[in-house]
């Protein structure tokens, strides 16, 4: 059997557009996902369906979270290399049950990491999350500024990825590369971020919540750039930091094979401008309510993306005036508004 990459999260957004783009340049791999229902499961086996009818493509249903069947799954398949897109995602469903994040983003990563020890994966790039930046203002937000201070459970436990990432760097020389992806968005999308919501809501002639009174700033990234930064992250494996000092230690590099990188679009964007750019693309104008900031939520988020560019050559640079209106497009033909 041909050595296998595993991209886990599979049913879920991103990782469906991973294994898509890896199955097409000829890679063999095998998704893993529990397909639960924290939202609409028909659009994560529509994705399936997309995947399945793929050559090179293989499907195990499993949760991260289940110690004994994770140990015996990477027993029985050649993985050489991972793609750990699977989590229990979404900030504000962190407020309301707490505990689906801790089984799957703390426990299912451990599962994970040890899978990869077991195996000696040549290399892990697992999804950080902007969030980890919490109480940070200072923009762009930098892998090498300290990220201690998160305002989230969510958020905590994606930086807690990235210490136990460091771990197993260091410990069992496994190259570990973590990616703060920046508000993805475009076809195939999560029916619980804002653009998924706005359009269905516009359409439906319903308001849409406009929190912060549409003064947030996000950094939104269209999906085939953060495909093309895990993609070529994925073959460049994680390096050590010859020049790392513990005197004065770097927070985005170490000793170890255990690199950060942050995957933006570099350009904040206002949720004003976002609603107006959506309302060309839909045709049709938004009712809008404005409310005040949630919590865990932050005002603002800017990447700063030079470490990506300079070591895998890549930086995202779709606008939101192109993915809109991709997404759009993607939203009426598969729902056949």
């Amino acid at each position: 059997m041909r050595s296998l990459t595993l991209v886990t999260g599979v049913a879920g957004f991103i990782g469906f557009h991973v294994a898509r783009r890896l199955i097409d340049r000829g890679d063999h791999i095998i998704g893993l996902d529990n397909v639960n229902d924290y939202y609409d499961v028909r659009l994560k086996e529509a994705r399936l369906a997309q995947l399945t009818a793929l050559n090179g493509f293989q499907f195990v249903k499993l949760d991260l979270a289940n110690r004994q069947g994770m140990k015996e799954f990477f027993s029985e398949y050649p993985i050489r290399r991972v793609v750990h897109l699977a989590a229990q995602a979404g900030v504000r469903y962190s407020l309301i049950n707490p505990h689906a994040y801790t089984d799957s983003n703390i426990e299912g990563f451990m599962n994970i990491l040890e899978g990869c020890r077991q195996v000696k994966t040549e290399h892990l790039v697992y999804a950080s999350s902007s969030s980890v930046y919490g109480g940070n203002t200072h923009m762009p937000f930098s892998i090498h500024d300290n990220v201690d201070h998160p305002i989230s459970l969510y958020a905590a436990s994606k930086k807690a990825n990235e210490l136990m990432a460091h771990c197993y760097a260091h410990l069992y020389e496994i190259p570990c590369t973590g990616l703060r992806f920046f508000t993805v968005y475009g076809p195939w999308g999560r029916p619980d971020m804002a653009l998924f919501l706005f359009t269905q809501a516009i359409l439906e002639g319903r308001p849409i919540e406009v929190f912060n009174h549409g003064k947030m700033q996000r950094d939104f990234t269209y999906i085939d750039d953060i495909v093309e930064g895990v993609i070529r992250t994925l073959d460049h494996p994680a390096q050590p930091n010859p020049s790392w000092s513990s005197d004065k230690p770097d927070a985005g590099t170490s000793l170890a094979p255990a690199r950060i990188y942050n995957i933006g679009n570099h350009q904040p964007v206002e949720l004003l401008h976002f609603i107006e750019v959506l309302e060309g693309a839909l045709g049709k104008k938004a009712d809008m309510t404005l409310l005040p900031m949630q919590p865990g939520d932050v005002p603002a988020t800017y990447a700063d993306i030079d470490d990506l560019a300079r070591d895998v050559g890549f930086s995202p640079s779709t606008s939101i005036e192109v993915g809109i209106p991709r997404f759009v497009e993607w939203y009426r033909s598969f729902y056949k508004v």
